[in-house]
C-alpha cells in the first residue's frame, strides 16, 4: 500500500498514529492558531505540542475552529521537566488548555535525571484511567531507554526524537523498532541548515521535488513518524506534498550515507 496523507501507524497497544504530524515548537499566539487551522485544512490529522511551547490553548482553539470531529484528530503534549513534582496536575492543566477531554499521546519530554522512571509510573496511571490513549517518551537514548524498561509495566508506545539523514541514529531507531516503540522524528528539515546541501538538491531535483520532501519523505519510508513545523501556509501545504513519489533504494542508501551527527537541538546523551 502506498504511503497517502492520511496513513496510519499502528503503535504497540493498537492505536493508530497518523505518519505526517504537524509540529508546533516555537510557534505561539496567533500565528500558532493560524498555522495549526491551516495545517488542518490542509490534511494534517496528526498536531504536537507540549506544556513548554506554550500553545496548547492556540492548539486547541484551531482544532475546535477546524469543524473536523475530536476523534478524527491525534494530538500529542507532553509532561515537562518542573512538573515531575505533580504530573497529575501538568496533565490536567493541558487539558484544560487544549479543551479536550484526553489526549492521544503523552509523552516525557526530557529523561529528567532521579526522576524518569517514579514519573512514568505516574504516566501509566494516567494512561490506566483512559485519560491518554498512549503513553512514550521524548529524547530518550538507549541507555535511558534499557532504564525505564527495566522497571515499566507499560512499554513506550514512542520515542520522539531528533532525526534526519544527518542524524540518522540508526542503532537508536533499530532498538526502538526491536522494543515495538514508534519512531517520531523532530526537527527532519535541519531548522533549514541543510537544505541547499549539493547532494541533497541533486537528489530533489531528480524527483522534480524540494529538499524539504526528501527530508521528509526519507523517515517515512524508513517506517517512521515524521514532524515537520512551519508557520507559512506554503510551507505547510509544500511539507504535506511529499505522497505522490517513492524515493528509490539506491537514493535512500545515499540519503542514509549523509549522517555526520549533525544536532540543531539539544544533546539528550548528555543527561545521567
Amino acid at each position: 500500500m502506498p504511503l497517502t496523507l492520511t496513513s496510519t501507524l499502528t503503535l504497540n497497544n493498537g492505536v493508530q498514529i497518523p505518519v505526517l504530524g504537524f509540529g508546533t515548537w516555537k510557534l505561539s499566539g496567533n500565528e500558532a492558531k493560524e498555522a495549526v487551522l491551516h495545517a488542518l485544512q490542509a490534511g494534517y490529522r496528526h498536531i504536537d505540542t507540549a506544556a513548554i511551547y506554550g500553545n496548547e490553548q492556540e492548539v486547541g482553539e484551531a482544532i475546535r475552529e477546524s469543524g473536523i470531529p475530536r476523534k478524527d484528530i491525534f494530538i500529542t503534549t507532553k509532561l515537562w521537566n518542573d512538573d515531575h513534582d505533580h504530573i497529575e496536575e501538568a496533565f490536567q492543566k493541558s487539558l484544560q488548555r487544549l479543551g479536550v477531554d484526553y489526549v492521544d499521546l503523552y509523552l516525557m519530554h526530557w529523561p529528567v535525571e532521579h526522576r524518569r522512571v517514579m514519573s512514568w509510573k505516574v504516566m501509566e496511571k494516567l494512561y490506566s484511567q483512559k485519560k491518554c490513549r498512549a503513553i512514550g517518551v521524548s529524547n530518550f537514548t538507549i541507555r535511558h531507554l534499557q532504564e525505564l524498561l527495566a522497571q515499566a509495566k507499560v512499554v513506550p508506545a514512542v520515542n520522539q526524537f531528533e532525526l534526519s539523514p544527518y542524524l540518522s541514529q540508526p542503532e537508536l531507531v533499530q532498538f526502538c523498532k526491536g522494543k515495538g516503540i514508534a519512531v517520531e522524528a523532530y526537527s527532519p528539515l535541519t531548522r533549514g541548515r541543510k537544505l541547499a546541501d549539493p547532494k541533497l538538491v541533486a537528489i530533489a531535483q531528480k524527483y522534480g521535488k524540494t529538499p524539504a520532501q526528501i527530508l521528509i519523505r526519507w523517515p517515512l519510508q524508513h517506517g517512521l513518524v515524521v514532524l515537520p513545523k512551519s508557520a507559512t501556509p506554503e510551507r505547510i501545504n509544500e511539507n504535506a506534498d511529499v505522497f505522490g513519489f517513492e524515493i528509490s533504494k539506491e537514493d535512500m542508501k545515499k540519503l542514509d550515507a549523509f549522517n555526520e551527527n549533525f544536532r540543531v537541538c539539544w544533546d539528550p546523551t548528555k543527561m545521567a
